[in-house]
């Protein structure tokens, strides 16, 4: 029988002195609650480590007229998920899965509670949307160059504006996730059909040749479903093996309360693949590898520094464009064909990272950093 299946114990919590984290998630009626369960046991595992008591709360469960809330705790000899009373929280860190739960007037009520209470420090209050990035980072003379030329796709005339500047497009989903919705577009004009689209599938893409702008346009609005979109400047990245690579950097506020690289993974791009996203075919490497491999020793060491600088300098001016204080970000870079990098994306809750190093540094620095803010409170 799987953990979430399995029959929650009720059990008293004994008395706590040690800083507490509550672990945000929302509600479900057959699971009890959602979210990532092997992510929120490593984070009450390393709590522990850290002196902690962590425990996953539910937006239904959270109340700020209680001293006392009910969670679930993690019992790892037994595999089960306990159901327990435990104390209001100090920090709460927001592990909602989905946007459209976040999105729920409840807990958009209560997020907006917990940014108010003097009570509790919140960690990253929401998810990032595309567009909101890019006007962001587009901001700072010192971001702007990473940042490839972005429009909301509006119209038909917009997109054709647009693919007169940059014969090769990226279509994206404004809340997209791990891939899920891009397209591309190349523009042959020699071509008796020159737009082609190509839009991402499970683990390939499916590729439409269209002769008129009108039909192009018709095909990308049957595809997107009504999501909002944006375009971006297609950039030709630097491959391995003939397949397009980009960098995935993990920055978090350190013990310090700064912004600190906590590693640096490279993804490349499944064979008919239109994304390096690994649910859709891509496959994990090492960074340095892939550099070397593409510049040479030399210039690789200098792009993974280059790369460094560029992924602190973003989170920086992202933090500042929210207006929030955020803790935590996962941002893909890509390297051009001439060493040039490139923001594509940042996701305020980023997924684990299947590198162990960066990993266990990931889960760390969650704890680390929560110290600070209590320290700093006090």
């Amino acid at each position: 029988m799987l953990p979430e299946q399995q029959e929650l114990i009720t059990e008293p919590s004994s008395p706590n002195t040690k800083p507490v984290l509550a672990i945000l998630t929302i509600d479900d009626d057959v699971q009890l609650f959602r979210g990532n369960r092997s992510n929120f046991a490593d984070l009450i595992r390393t709590g522990k480590s850290h002196n902690f008591l962590v425990y996953v709360l539910t937006v239904k469960h959270l109340n700020f007229k209680r001293k006392m809330l009910e969670g679930f705790t993690y019992d790892e000899d037994n595999d089960l998920w306990i159901r327990q009373q435990f104390p209001f929280p100090d920090l709460i860190y927001n592990r909602i899965p989905l946007r459209e739960d976040e999105m729920q007037p409840r807990t958009r009520q209560k997020i907006a509670a917990c940014m108010r209470s003097p009570r509790v420090q919140l960690f990253n209050p929401k998810f990032f949307n595309k567009w909101s990035l890019f006007k962001w980072l587009r901001q700072s003379k010192m971001t702007r160059p990473y940042t490839p030329m972005t429009r909301r796709l509006l119209t038909q005339e917009s997109l054709k504006v647009m693919m007169r500047e940059f014969p090769y497009l990226y279509l994206k989903p404004i809340s997209g996730k791990a891939g899920h919705g891009i397209m591309t577009i190349k523009v042959q004009s020699e071509k008796s059909l020159p737009y082609l689209l190509k839009v991402q599938a499970d683990k390939k893409s499916v590729t439409y040749n269209c002769a008129t702008l009108q039909q192009l346009w018709q095909r990308i609005k049957k595809e997107s479903g009504g999501e909002r979109y944006i375009a971006q400047q297609g950039i030709r990245l630097a491959a391995f093996n003939d397949r397009r690579f980009d960098l995935r950097a993990l920055v978090q506020k350190n013990k310090s309360g700064q912004w600190d690289l906590s590693g640096l993974g490279a993804r490349v791009a499944g064979s008919l693949s239109i994304t390096t996203h690994v649910p859709r075919g891509g496959s994990i490497e090492d960074p340095q590898k892939l550099l070397v491999s593409a510049f040479g020793q030399d210039e690789a060491r200098r792009l993974l520094g280059k790369t460094r600088s560029a992924a602190l300098m973003i989170a920086k001016q992202i933090e500042r464009g929210s207006g929030h204080k955020l803790a935590e970000m996962s941002m893909d870079l890509g390297v051009d064909r001439t060493g040039g990098i490139w923001f594509f994306e940042a996701n305020a809750k980023p997924m684990k990272f299947d590198e162990p190093e960066i990993r266990k540094t990931s889960l760390d620095r969650i704890f680390q950093y929560g110290k600070y803010l209590l320290r700093s409170k006090k």
